[in-house]
C-alpha cells in the first residue's frame, strides 16, 4: 500500500472532478443539481453517466457521501451498459472519483483499487489523455462560470480532433458556444456558423440544437415562425426534459415577440406531464414574458393569476435555487394590481442576503428596474443600477444597468447626471460608451 505522501500524490494527478478546480459555492451546487436533475434519467441520454457522476460529486460537495457513492456506481452501471463492456476510457473520471471517495472515507485500500483501474487504462494510451476524458471535463465545466465555459469548449475541440465521429460532442460544443452569445449584441464569426451547419447535418436528431440554431437565426433577422411551429410539434412528440429543446424554443417565440405562442407552446408541454416542475418553470417563464413585455396591451387578470400560480409553486418546487424565480414573483405582482407590499417584502428579504457577486448583481438590477417602473423612485433606481454596475463581475445584470445608466446619462434629463457620469467614467472592468 501506498504512503500518505504518496497516494495524496497519486490522487492530485487524476482528472476526475476532485482535481477539476470545481469550488461552486454552496448555492450554484443546488442550482447545478436541480439542473442535472430537471435533465431526466431516460436511457437514450448519452450523457446520463456524466450526470450521475456531476450529481456524485455534488452531493459529496453538499456533505452527502453515502449519497454520492451511491450516483458514482450509478455512473459506471450506466457506462458499462451503454458502453456493453465492463472497462474503457469512459470510466476514467468515475474512477478517480471513486478513489477520491473512499479516500475521504478513510478507506485507502480501496482507493488504491480504484487507482490501480486508472493505471491500467492509462497504460493503454500513451500520452495525451483519453478523449473521453477530455470530452467529460469539457461537458462538467459548461455547468460553472464563464471562464471554465471557455475551457469547456477548447477541451470539446481537443477531444473532437482525436475522435471525430462522436456527434454528441460537436453538437454540445456547438450548443455551449451559442449559449455564449445569449446576452449579448456580438454577432458570431462566419466560421461558427460552418460549424453549426456540419453540427447539424451531422445530428439532425438534436431537437435541442436545432431549437438552438433556430434561435440564432431568429436573432439575426430571419423569419422563422413557420420553423418554430414544426419543430414544436417535433419536441412536444418527445419526453420533455430540460434536453428536450423545450427552452430554446420557448425563446425562439420570445425573440420575435410570439408571446401568445410562448404560453401555448409551454402549457401544451405541461399539458402531457401536469407534474413536472421543469415544464411548470417554463410556463412561469412564458407568463413572465407575456406580462413583463408584452406591448399588446394589459393582460388579463385571467393571466396574472396563473403567472402567480405557477410561480409560486415554482418556488416550492425549488427551494434552495430559486431567486430568479422569487425577482419574477415580485415583478409580476408589482404589475398585477394587488398592490406593491408583497414585492417590497420579497426585495426587503432579498437585499439583506449575502449572495453571490452575480446573484446580488440581479437583485440590484431588478430592483433597480421595479423602483423605476412600479414606484417611479427614479434616483433611487439609479442608485440601485450603480450598486449593480460596481460590483465588477462580468454578468447580464451588470451590463444591463450600465446600459440603463447610459440611456439616462444620453437624455440628460436626470437630477443625477453628474453623478452618472462621474460613475461612469470611473467604472471598473467596463468599456462604457
Amino acid at each position: 500500500m501506498s504512503s500518505p505522501q504518496s497516494l495524496q500524490s497519486r490522487l492530485k494527478a487524476l482528472e476526475c472532478h476532485f482535481t477539476w478546480d470545481l469550488d461552486p459555492s454552496r448555492g450554484q451546487l443546488f442550482r447545478i443539481r436541480y439542473e442535472l436533475e430537471d435533465v431526466g434519467t431516460e436511457e437514450g441520454n448519452v450523457w446520463l453517466g456524466h450526470i450521475y457522476n456531476l450529481l456524485g460529486f455534488i452531493q459529496y460537495k453538499l456533505g452527502s457521501s453515502k449519497d454520492a457513492l451511491n450516483l458514482f456506481n450509478r455512473a459506471a452501471e450506466t457506462f458499462q451498459r451503454q458502453k456493453n463492456a465492463d472497462e474503457g476510457p469512459w470510466l476514467m473520471v468515475n474512477f478517480g472519483n471513486l478513489a477520491w471517495l473512499h479516500h475521504h472515507l478513510g478507506e485507502d485500500e480501496k482507493s488504491e483499487d480504484y487507482l490501480s483501474k486508472v493505471d491500467g487504462l492509462m497504460r493503454k494510451k500513451k500520452g495525451d489523455l483519453y478523449p473521453e476524458v477530455l470530452a467529460e471535463k469539457a461537458w462538467t465545466l459548461m455547468r460553472f462560470d464563464k471562464e471554465k465555459q471557455q475551457q469547456a469548449l477548447e477541451l470539446f475541440q481537443r477531444a473532437i480532433r482525436m475522435q471525430p465521429d462522436t456527434v454528441e460532442w460537436r453538437s454540445s460544443r456547438m450548443i455551449g458556444l451559442l449559449s455564449t452569445f445569449k446576452h449579448r449584441d456580438v454577432e458570431p464569426e462566419p466560421d461558427v456558423w460552418e460549424d453549426l451547419r456540419v453540427a447539424r447535418e451531422e445530428d439532425p436528431e438534436n431537437l435541442y440544437l436545432a431549437a438552438v440554431d433556430l434561435k440564432q437565426r431568429a436573432k439575426r433577422g430571419e423569419q422563422v415562425k413557420e420553423e418554430a411551429q414544426e419543430l414544436s410539434e417535433k419536441i412536444l412528440l418527445n419526453p420533455v426534459s430540460s434536453y428536450s429543446g423545450i427552452k430554446p424554443l420557448l425563446r425562439i417565440y420570445r425573440q420575435i415577440e410570439s408571446y401568445d405562442d410562448v404560453i401555448d407552446v409551454a402549457e401544451r408541454a405541461l399539458t402531457k406531464d401536469p407534474d413536472s416542475r421543469y415544464l411548470k418553470r417554463c410556463a412561469a417563464l412564458a407568463y413572465k414574458w407575456k406580462i413583463v413585455f408584452s406591448r399588446n396591451g394589459r393582460p388579463s387578470q385571467r393571466m396574472f393569476d396563473r403567472a402567480i400560480s405557477l410561480l409560486e409553486d415554482v418556488i416550492s418546487c425549488y427551494p434552495e435555487s430559486c431567486l430568479t424565480k422569487k425577482l419574477d414573483f415580485a415583478s409580476v405582482w408589482a404589475k398585477s394590481g394587488r398592490g406593491l407590499m408583497k414585492p417590497d417584502q420579497i426585495y426587503k428579504e432579498l437585499l439583506q442576503k449575502s449572495l453571490d457577486p452575480s446573484d446580488q448583481q440581479c437583485v440590484y438590477n431588478c430592483y433597480a428596474k421595479y423602483l423605476n417602473f412600479d414606484r417611479q423612485e427614479w434616483n433611487k433606481s439609479i442608485e440601485y443600477h450603480m450598486k449593480a454596475a460596481a460590483i465588477n463581475h462580468e454578468s447580464f445584470s451588470r451590463m444591463n444597468s450600465i446600459k440603463a445608466l447610459e440611456r439616462i446619462r444620453d437624455r440628460g434629463r436626470s437630477r443625477m447626471l453628474p453623478e452618472i457620469r462621474e460613475f461612469l467614467e470611473n467604472l471598473e472592468g467596463v468599456q462604457t460608451v
